[in-house]
């Protein structure tokens, strides 16, 4: 299949990432998953980066670019969609980012590909190298090492400190 057939045709939408992610507007920054391979800890997503963005409007007004920090993020949502569909239900929470580089701007307009290769995974984190790719070059990486929170089970005590009886 074509780079243009998982386009059109993704292995996850818009509909189906955010059963799998607890982000939203404006903080979702995943359109689609356009390839998944569990057994090789792979996955790759793509953003079309628009001018509506909330962070254009002071970063910067007059000469827009998406700040790396947002690109790195991108990648570990992308990463938490793999490690959703591994089973793991946890909030997954960023611990450190190494080895950060930022090599193109990222503009308006822009689709960018989000891969992230896992390198280590258990039931309490891990740790996965991302990229941005803008077309076939590498605009940006980092090693993510990620936190898996445990699901919080409602108890009784917990429901009423919340004001559910």
């Amino acid at each position: 299949m074509t780079l243009e057939e998982k386009i059109r045709k993704p292995v996850f939408a818009y509909n189906e990432i955010i059963k799998r992610l607890p982000h939203r507007f404006p903080f979702l920054l995943v359109d689609k998953i356009i390839e998944l391979d569990l057994g090789k800890g792979e996955i790759l997503g793509l953003k079309n980066v628009t001018c509506n963005e909330q962070f254009f409007q002071g970063h910067f007004p007059e000469e827009p670019i998406m700040p790396g920090v947002l690109q790195v993020e991108a990648v570990a949502q992308v990463g938490a969609v793999f490690l959703y569909e591994k089973g793991f239900r946890g909030i997954k929470v960023l611990a450190s980012i190494k080895n950060a580089k930022f090599r193109k701007v990222i503009r308006p307009g822009d689709t960018i590909f989000l891969k992230a290769t896992v390198l280590h995974l258990s039931a309490r984190g891990g740790k996965m190298h991302g990229e941005v790719l803008l077309g076939k070059e590498k605009a940006a990486e980092a090693e993510i090492v990620f936190g898996i929170l445990p699901e919080e089970k409602p108890t009784v005590e917990s429901s009423k400190n919340k004001g559910i009886e």
